[in-house]
């Protein structure tokens, strides 16, 4: 089977970058579509070799034309919001971008032909689990309008897919963390969110300190318990879910993550340890929702997509986040 064109919603964010180069490197030619709201052109400038449209995924003659213009057979789909906080703030831009947007896109994909499209999702659909570690057979309840947001496109996944024909992978990832191993790509957000570059910009000097939400849980060390994943295992998940649906798989989701959890004092150690520098840290009170531990069974996505993580220590993870940090600030 020839390698098709592949649209990356996204491209130039945080993980669609480096699925765009897992992409490349497997030799799939591409076309990256960003608005720049959230992503970064520099970042993949020099190292994605592929057009990248500065567009709206909401926008049906812009989406209409590269479907014409490019022989796209299938769509990576990473275009959306991701703050959980600004989602409880301003809903109403998370259901514009997150859910009217990507309607917008299946639908010119379903007009133009396009059958396959890879999803984005989140471990934020699950909401508060009761049973861990966390499979795709738990009910899907979440509890703030960005994991509701990727709860309904994967509802409209799922009824496209009936009405069209449409075959989708939804990928619900846990927590995305480090950079690509030879430190071509990273994460880059404005504001940043992650606990991982929060430490490692406090390492740097760039943040005072960092904030400890809750030393009360019931956990080892009464700190939070969250199951990280590198995001090149991410994007070769994504490459696994695309050639899945390519070889005629059925449409379905699936958990990524490394399918144990790290407390958020132990990534702080574990930070400390690879920078060789101190971190200062702040004690805050809970915030609301916040479960005490979220943990993956990946079980699924190895025995259906063939897809096992790599990187599975999370000093790995933190030294390749370091190396692309530190090279920046260099």
């Amino acid at each position: 089977m020839g390698k098709a064109t592949v649209l990356v919603t996204g491209g130039a964010g945080y993980v669609g970058s480096h699925a765009a180069l897992a992409l490349q490197e497997a030799g799939y030619p591409l076309v990256l579509l960003d608005n720049l709201t959230r992503g970064n052109h520099n970042l993949v400038r020099g190292v994605i070799d592929a057009p990248l449209i500065v567009g709206d995924i909401a926008d049906r003659a812009l989406t209409a034309r590269l479907f014409k213009e490019y022989p796209i057979e299938t769509v990576l789909h990473f275009a959306a919001f991701a703050y959980v906080g600004e989602s409880v703030e301003d809903p109403g831009r998370y259901y514009r971008n997150n859910v009217a947007g990507t309607l917008a896109l299946i639908e010119s994909m379903a007009a133009a032909g396009v059958r396959h499209i890879v999803f984005s999702s989140t471990c934020a659909t699950y909401g508060m689990p009761e049973v861990l570690p966390i499979t795709e057979e738990l009910p899907l309840c979440p509890i703030n309008p960005y994991g509701r947001s990727k709860r309904m496109v994967e509802q409209i996944l799922e009824d496209f897919g009936a009405a069209h024909g449409l075959g989708y992978v939804a990928l619900r990832y846990f927590n995305a963390a480090g950079a690509d191993p030879e430190g071509r790509l990273g994460e880059l957000h404005h504001p940043e969110t992650h606990l991982i570059p929060l430490v490692l910009q406090t390492a740097l000097g760039q943040c005072e300190s960092v904030r400890i939400f809750g030393e009360d849980y019931d956990t080892p060390d009464g700190t939070c318990i969250r199951d990280y994943v590198h995001v090149s295992d991410l994007a070769a998940a994504h490459v696994a879910a695309l050639e899945y649906l390519r070889a005629g798989g059925a449409s379905g989701a699936f958990n990524l993550g490394m399918g144990h959890g790290y407390s958020v004092r132990e990534v702080i150690e574990t930070c400390e340890a690879v920078t060789a520098r101190p971190v200062r840290v702040v004690a805050a009170p809970r915030r609301p929702g916040d479960p005490p531990r979220l943990t993956a069974d990946c079980g699924k996505a190895k025995r259906v997509l063939g897809w096992t993580p790599q990187f599975v220590e999370l000093d790995t993870v933190v030294r390749h986040a370091w190396r692309f940090l530190a090279a920046r600030q260099g």
